[in-house]
């Protein structure tokens, strides 16, 4: 008996750009449903760039109804503002997907890198490459946060499987 497939919602969180993206995946095979990004602007208060972060993911959960939703978490490195800024972002998408039901994954930049790419040091152009590869996609997706959140999406098919197969095999 296949499975069904499952969509997949995947995000890369940011307060000037929030990419996203959602797959279908099914078995060994994902394909791409669509991509796009949430932009603000620098000009607005923060309370309304996060605001139309939260209504722009609501509206892209109601119109593709994904399953599950996998989030980039923060990496180190970024400075103290913008870890709060990015944040701050990711607690309006997690509230956007807990107001819909969906249940949501973490994933770190490295755990992403070693799902698409096989290794945690990849490059951005090496897991973005690997996501045109994986989708069977003509040229890279992009914005290259909207390529980034369809990483982050195949990392969690992949992590799901990997999953699956370990519970299997210890029943």
């Amino acid at each position: 008996m296949t499975e069904p497939p499952q969509l997949i919602l995947g995000l890369d969180p940011g307060t000037a750009v929030t990419g996203w993206g959602v797959i279908e995946h099914r078995g060994d095979k994902s394909r791409l449903v669509a991509h796009g990004t949430i932009v603000t602007s620098a000009r607005e208060p923060a309370h309304e760039r996060l605001q139309q972060i939260y209504h722009g993911i609501l509206d892209v959960i109601d119109e593709y109804q994904p399953a599950a939703a996998a989030i980039e978490e923060l990496f180190g490195g970024v400075n103290i503002k913008t870890a709060l800024a990015v944040g701050q972002a990711r607690g309006v998408i997690v509230l956007a997907c807990a107001e819909r039901g969906i249940i949501t994954a973490d994933y770190t930049p490295l755990r992403i890198k070693q799902a698409v790419v096989g290794y945690g040091r990849a490059s951005k152009v090496q897991v973005q490459q690997m996501v045109k590869v994986l989708l069977a996609l003509p040229k890279v997706p992009t914005p290259d946060h909207a390529a980034d959140a369809l990483g982050v999406a195949i990392c969690h098919a992949h992590s799901v499987k990997v999953g699956k197969l370990i519970k299997a095999g210890s029943e």
